[in-house]
């Protein structure tokens, strides 16, 4: 059942038509902020990649809307556990109209510490006495100080600031902001960030208020309860389609950054009637490399976004989606980490994560599960100062191959399932901000897994470095590629290749805290592709020989692939 379907009034206080508007309204509001940032913030990780999420939570810190656009791991659980963080440490009592507050605290986020919800309380009504809910923007905010990746425990990642009031009663409180601005790296972009994340929830606010006054606040809260009761009467309706039953699948990670020791991803998927339980008890313990997350940023978020992606539907995601959720979790793993741990690179393993609990299900719901999808962050950044003697930080991260599915070709170059519609920065920007240079940008061949629909490809960027400087590289799941599934075979992984000036040495990379590059070296990123679905002899023919034709696969790997007969060369 839809969202939509029921339309019978909520306690005879919301009739069909206005519980329609206020639930498009509040998906919109979230929208029009979201576009409203990427065109006020300083910095092009905000404003290009679009590393941030706006959410509108209610005046229990439950999520009702979330913009379209964002990063799914913020707003998942992000905003309204930093809302419920505030409520607990001030009591509503001490909350008033125009108070903004601050968290990225890793006991309450999870998360790492560039990861900062702004968020603002919605009063409404002639008095403003009635709390209709925040508004919440999380930004990851471009430096906050601190040590990544080299940190080995939270306090050296950088500043900390839990539930802590940027403005009160509609005045800003200077010290606040003299602290932010003392503890980065890059004042001016943050600061100019900052005030774009400040706009955007302040119009985020005002735009709420008002339609919850258009109807009155008692009618817009009354329909917020109706929309996250239909929600959850539909994501209790697709998990009874599903046979009941305990399903589990697993993967890993080829490190942690710190040692060679593979780090195990293990989930076990149980439905029962109408509530799905994921249980992560066997997953890895918390690790010396900072790819912890805690329970909240970290656990409760990969299973949220897995269980959208399986069972959500059309709807957008509320609190009413997630009813249905439960979680095992114990303490100390890799994703309910103490918030003393190192979580600078926390979201690395989110995507084999989010990829295993789908895997779970591919003997029982085949027509439901894809292909690995490339799983890794494929980052990788430059770092140095250019020849006018000012410090740069050029941080780009490769797009990759997602999996067949039942129905298609798997999807891509996309960024991996944790991200969203985060986009690449345009490679002019790049090399007008960075001294660095782009001679290619194109769709690798051969990286796609075979099968009766093959994986996405993924991306090969070549960049030529005009100065010294120091590479970065967060590459994994190399040695555990892209799977197939329903019988459809593995992606090829992805890697850095650095070439050196003059056509000497090549070096291969997958992880690397500052290797040294020479002005006119060659970097070559290559991403991997997402794993097919079905045997590859089932594969259409006339589908292989548009392949070839296209440049997405050569002839050598047609017939490695699909059999010689099977080669139209």
């Amino acid at each position: 059942m839809d969202a939509s379907e029921d339309a019978r009034p909520i306690r005879g206080r919301v009739d069909p038509i206005t519980l329609e508007v206020i639930r498009h309204g509040v998906v919109s509001i979230t929208d029009q902020i979201d576009a409203n940032i990427t065109r006020t913030a300083f910095s092009p990780y905000i404003y290009e990649y679009r590393d941030f999420a706006v959410g509108l939570v209610g005046p229990a810190g439950e999520l009702i809307a979330q913009c379209r656009g964002g990063m799914p791991v913020f707003v998942a659980d992000s905003v309204g556990m930093a809302a419920r963080d505030g409520i607990a440490a001030y009591g509503r009592e001490n909350l008033h109209p125009g108070d903004v507050i601050l968290c990225n605290h890793a006991a309450i986020q999870g998360q790492h510490l560039n990861n900062t919800v702004m968020y603002t309380p919605i009063f409404a009504g002639a008095q403003e006495d009635r709390l209709a809910g925040f508004f919440a923007i999380n930004v990851h905010w471009i430096d906050v100080g601190g040590s990544v990746p080299r940190s080995r425990d939270i306090f050296e990642e950088g500043l900390q600031l839990r539930s802590i009031k940027l403005w009160s009663k509609g005045a800003p409180i200077e010290e606040v902001y003299r602290i932010i601005e003392n503890n980065t790296r890059t004042p001016d972009a943050l600061m100019g960030d900052i005030e774009a994340q400040l706009a955007g929830c302040l119009m985020g606010r005002d735009l709420t208020r008002a339609l919850a006054e258009r109807y009155g606040i008692d009618t817009y809260l009354a329909a917020i309860a109706a929309l996250l009761d239909q929600s959850e009467r539909a994501a209790r309706s697709r998990i009874r389609a599903m046979p009941n039953g305990t399903y589990s699948a697993e993967a890993f990670l080829d490190n942690d950054g710190e040692g060679d020791t593979p780090i195990p991803i293990k989930v076990r998927v149980i439905v029962e009637d109408e509530e799905l339980t994921i249980d992560y008890s066997d997953m890895a313990e918390a690790v010396a490399g900072c790819i912890n997350s805690g329970f909240y940023g970290g656990g409760r978020t990969t299973a949220r976004v897995a269980f959208k992606y399986l069972l959500g539907g059309d709807e957008p995601a509320n609190e009413g989606t997630f009813r249905p959720l439960k979680l095992i979790l114990p303490e100390g793993k890799i994703l309910s980490a103490p918030p003393s741990a190192p979580m600078g690179n926390y979201s690395q393993p989110f995507p084999t994560v989010i990829d295993a609990i789908i895997r779970a299900f591919e003997g029982v719901a085949p027509d439901r599960v894809t292909g690995g999808h490339y799983g890794t962050f494929a980052g990788f950044r430059f770092l140095g100062t250019d020849a006018k003697g000012a410090s740069f930080d050029c941080h780009v991260s490769g797009y990759g191959g997602w999996g067949g599915s039942a129905r298609a070709d798997g999807g891509g170059p996309f960024r991996t399932m944790a991200h969203g519609d985060t986009k690449l920065i345009p490679m002019e920007l790049q090399e007008a901000l960075y001294p660095v240079l782009i001679e290619e940008l194109a769709l690798r061949p051969d990286s796609a897994g075979p099968g009766a629909h093959r994986g996405g490809l993924g991306m090969v960027n070549t960049y030529r470095v005009e100065v010294p400087c120091r590479l970065v590289v967060k590459f994994d799941r190399v040695d555990c590629p892209p799977w197939g599934v329903a019988g459809g075979t593995a992606a090829k992984p992805g890697w850095v290749t650095v070439e050196k000036a003059g056509g000497g040495e090549r070096v291969t990379l997958r992880k690397t805290k500052g290797y040294p590059l020479q002005a006119g070296d060659r970097v070559i990123v290559e991403v991997g592709g997402g794993g097919g679905w079905g045997p590859p002899a089932r594969r259409d023919p006339a589908a292989i020989e548009r392949d070839i034709r296209m440049g997405y696969l050569t002839p050598e790997a047609a017939r490695a692939d699909y059999g010689p007969h099977r080669d139209s060369s």
